[in-house]
């Protein structure tokens, strides 16, 4: 079967747009053939820094012909009518139609319009256009003579040439015959721009690809970041080091280059003072270098030092080895982090102007003879908006500081183990008040202002240099985590109540002013805040009321949801999750309790115990809801004195000790016991709707055999919604 080949090449497409194209590219190429009517047994994109490409196997070579049956008036229709009917359907003659009969309808005229099927490359050549045209960048030019047309060609950079055959392996492929904006497809492409700018002739992909790779193309984005990735290791190791993984680098580097050659730099031991975060940063976001480190360096404890050599990627083999490349860049580098010293120096340094700052200083209790408390008075006095309607941030954090202390009393009532220390719970607020009161004062230092990247990290270095408890370095960094689902969640104390008073003030405040999320709209990021509330709650099992911190109705709602995404990733049931917050009879606000009752009912579910007490409640709440539609009486309360069999004494003296044994335990928080109290209700259910009619002839007998069965259904609703409960 005939194969497809497609190459879009034009300047540089940015790093970061290229996997995603070359995706588009092959699913709206492969749409448009399938939508015409064809098969193919496999696609695969390729793109690289000037080029996306296409190779689709086993393509039909021509779509089949189709017939389609066409519905017309009744044949005693007006002539009007069944002109305009031969029309539509292409017809000459209404002899060239079926008559169908229709028992209701009588008798209609049937069109049949056979469509010839027509060829692939006739179907491709027709789509192309199309989809040159409308391809979907996120930001694309126009240029040359013609981008003074309108409706002209728009493109992420021009485009230079379009390469496009069809055919078998057993032919010569041919040419599809398309143009765009005066762009012929051809059979024609170019290698790297400067190691073989000539022109290559191309019949389909293998030698399209085999040809690329002579003349410096390695077309395969996935295999250049494997060279890139097996070249630095090894140059690294060479002088006993190792790269510091980058796999977001990686992925862009990959996109900068066809013919990657990794070199490696240097700069002077002098700069490797700055943090090496700083150093990485740097070096990354201006030279897109790796840098490295000493081998084993990772797994040391406590040791994350950088060596002053660094890797980066050229795309030319030069002919003095790359030593030349190399220089250029290390002076680059160099320059960079002088930059990157001076910020790093002057954010140590006292700041011009403190008795502007004595105001500020004294309303968060501040000592301006240390630079990071400098730093948060300068952001406060500065009046440095937050959002509009919810003030500076400098009111945020006397916010943020209140309700970290909040929360620290709420939760570690008599104290906690700090830093491995044991605290009690007046060190631990001071700790607490401390940490919340510098947490956003590195938003003012040069090196946060260079690379925004690096807030909180930077609070965590100064903090240490001028003498912070640790736990308040570890909060000052660890605040704003987790940053996503894979992100750490803070550990310590001090940590936990700042980062949850940060995540909840942003909740509190946004709900406040009704700026929620809507759709897939989330400016303010409040769906991962809440997702971070909930990680960090529920993986240092912590037992916090929500309704307290949160009194908006909506927002424990949300929180709700959220927690329903979150328990559903871990492999809960989202029926179970529904069940568990539907229950009335014990608060929803405490996540860890919510998630603990969720948990127990999966398990107490799962068991034979449970499936069959579920079988049971859902017998009783069905017939009670057919009862209760019917208006049929249901005693108030069960008269022993009514009972007739002696199952319905069974069961009555059966959920009287459930229901005590369920209060005491729902009272400790023990699900378990929670779950097996309702277990004991399973034989006496089984036995009683085995043995006893509910619907007696006697209507007080059924009124208390009814009574039971609310006995039943409250019993079980006292631990969860069962009615919600899915199978």
């Amino acid at each position: 079967m005939p194969d497809l080949l497609l190459e879009l090449k034009s300047e540089e497409i940015p790093a970061r747009m290229q996997r995603k194209a070359a995706a588009d590219l092959k699913a709206l190429v492969t749409n448009a053939l399938v939508e015409a009517g064809l098969t193919y047994e496999g696609a695969r994109e390729y793109w690289t820094p000037r080029r996306l490409t296409l190779d689709i196997r086993g393509v039909d070579a021509r779509s089949k012909d189709v017939v389609e049956e066409r519905k017309g008036p009744r044949t005693d229709a007006p002539e009007k009518a069944i002109q305009g009917f031969l029309r539509g359907a292409g017809l000459s003659s209404i002899d060239e139609a079926s008559v169908e009969s229709d028992p209701k309808k009588g008798d209609f005229y049937v069109a049949s319009i056979r469509k010839s099927g027509r060829a692939a490359e006739a179907i491709v050549a027709e789509a192309l256009p199309k989809i040159i045209r409308d391809f979907p960048w996120p930001k694309s030019m126009r240029w040359g003579a013609a981008s003074a047309t309108p409706g002209s060609l728009r493109w992420v950079r021009p485009l230079q040439s379009i390469l496009c055959t069809f055919g078998p392996d057993t032919e010569e492929p041919i040419i599809v015959d398309f143009a765009v904006d005066g762009l012929k497809a051809g059979n024609v492409t170019t290698g790297h721009r400067f190691h073989s700018p000539g022109e290559i002739k191309v019949r389909r992909f293998d030698d399209y690809a085999a040809s690329l790779e002579k003349a410096f193309v390695v077309l395969d984005a996935e295999r250049r970041k494997d060279i890139i990735r097996h070249d630095a290791e090894n140059l690294a190791f060479a002088k006993g080091l190792e790269v510091v993984p980058d796999e977001g680098l990686l992925e862009e580097v990959s996109g900068l280059v066809e013919w990657p050659v990794t070199l490696m730099g240097s700069f002077e031991e002098d700069f490797l003072a700055i943090p090496p975060e700083v150093i990485q940063l740097t070096i990354k976001v201006n030279q897109k270098c790796f840098v490295t480190r000493a081998q084993g360096a990772a797994t040391a404890a406590g040791d994350n030092a950088l060596s002053n050599d660094f890797l980066l990627v050229s795309n030319i083999t030069a002919s003095d080895g790359g030593a030349e490349i190399a220089r250029g860049n290390g002076k680059v580098v160099r320059a960079r982090l002088s930059d990157a010293l001076y910020f790093w120096q002057t954010d140590q340094a006292d700041l011009p102007d403190l008795d502007g700052l004595k105001a500020s200083a004294e309303r968060f209790g501040l000592d301006l003879k240390k630079p990071l408390d400098q730093r948060m008075a300068k952001l406060d006095a500065l009046g440095v908006t937050f959002h509009a309607k919810l003030g500076t941030q400098g009111e945020r954090v006397a916010r943020i500081a209140a309700l970290a202390v909040t929360i620290a009393e709420t939760v570690y009532p008599h104290g906690a183990m700090v830093s491995g220390e044991d605290v009690s719970l007046d060190a631990l607020k001071a700790l607490v008040t401390r940490a919340a009161l510098l947490a956003k004062a590195d938003l003012t230092t040069e090196a946060v202002g260079e690379f925004p990247e690096l807030q909180g990290l930077m609070g965590r270095y100064y903090a240490a240099l001028q003498g912070e408890h640790r736990s308040v370095q570890t909060a000052l960094e660890e605040h704003y985590k987790p940053l996503g689902p894979t992100d750490q969640v803070p550990s310590d104390p001090v940590a936990i109540a700042v980062a949850l008073a940060d995540k909840l003030d942003m909740l509190v405040g946004f709900f406040a002013i009704d700026e929620k999320p809507t759709g897939s709209k989330d400016p303010y990021a409040l769906r991962r805040a809440a997702l971070g509330v909930i990680r960090i709650v529920l993986e240092n099992a912590l037992t916090l009321r929500l309704g307290a911190l949160t009194p908006a109705g909506d927002l424990l709602g949300f929180f709700h949801d959220r927690l329903k995404v979150q328990l559903r990733d871990s492999g809960a049931r989202h029926d179970l999750v529904d069940a568990v917050l539907a229950s009335g009879s014990v608060g929803n606000d405490d996540l860890l309790d919510v998630t603990r009752r969720v948990e127990a009912l999966g398990s107490f579910l799962a068991s034979e115990d449970g499936a069959n007490l579920l079988s049971g409640y859902r017998r009783a709440a069905n017939i009670l809801a057919a009862e209760e539609r019917k208006g049929t009486e249901i005693a108030k309360s069960v008269d022993p004195a009514l009972f007739a069999e002696t199952e319905e004494a069974q069961l009555f003296a059966a959920i009287e000790a459930a229901e005590g044994d369920l209060a005491a335990s729902l009272d400790a928080a023990d699900y378990g016991a929670a779950m097996a109290g309702l277990a004991r209700l399973r034989a006496p259910v089984d036995a009683f709707f085995d043995k006893v009619l509910v619907n007696a002839e006697d209507d007080a007998v059924r009124a208390n055999r009814l009574a039971l069965l609310t006995r039943i259904r409250a019993a079980c609703e006292k631990v969860a919604d069962f009615s919600r409960i899915a199978g």
